[in-house]
């Protein structure tokens, strides 16, 4: 990912703002900093640090992760999805719409990696050499081993021990 240009997250803020409807006051306010310094980031003269872009993407109600990429704070791992290029670029819908349907989106997403992980993990399950819990071995195992070992009656397989 290249990295942002100088004054681009103030040039992004800016446009947020504007998209919002929000004044820069009003920003400052909702975000709890001075006017003047906001102004100073949206003019590229400051470089906010990561506890500012949080609270002013609370001010603009958007995703913090969405200042931290555009700072260059932290990298976009993965590419917006069709859905999320098309919230945004409904002009429809208020910012604040845009942003509860994106976060919803995102919340099924999240849940979604977390069950495929789930399930991953139970078809991979990580065998504890430590246990007593022995598995019988399938059928077609204990055909090939027969010749080798005694069954039990539980269908595990026992070293059968020839004298000879």
């Amino acid at each position: 990912m290249a990295l942002p240009k100088v004054g681009s997250i103030g040039e992004y803020i800016r446009e947020q703002r504007q998209q919002a409807k929000i004044s820069m006051r009003q920003l400052a306010a909702a975000a709890g900093v001075s006017n003047p310094y906001l102004s100073q980031i949206e003019r590229g003269l400051r470089k906010p640090s990561a506890e500012i872009l949080n609270q002013i993407a609370k001010g603009l109600h958007i995703s913090s992760q969405a200042l931290y990429v555009q700072a260059g704070l932290i990298e976009d791992r993965e590419p917006p999805s069709d859905v999320i290029t098309a919230i945004r670029g409904d002009s429809l819908i208020t910012e604040r719409q845009r942003q509860v349907l994106i976060d919803i989106y995102e919340s099924f997403r999240k849940e979604n990696r977390a069950e495929d992980e789930q399930t991953s993990q139970n078809a991979h399950p990580q065998h504890d050499s430590g246990t007593d819990d022995e598995q019988p071995l399938p059928e077609e195992f204990l055909a090939a081993l027969e010749p080798f070992a005694a069954t039990s009656n539980n269908g595990t397989v026992t070293q059968e021990t020839k004298e000879g």
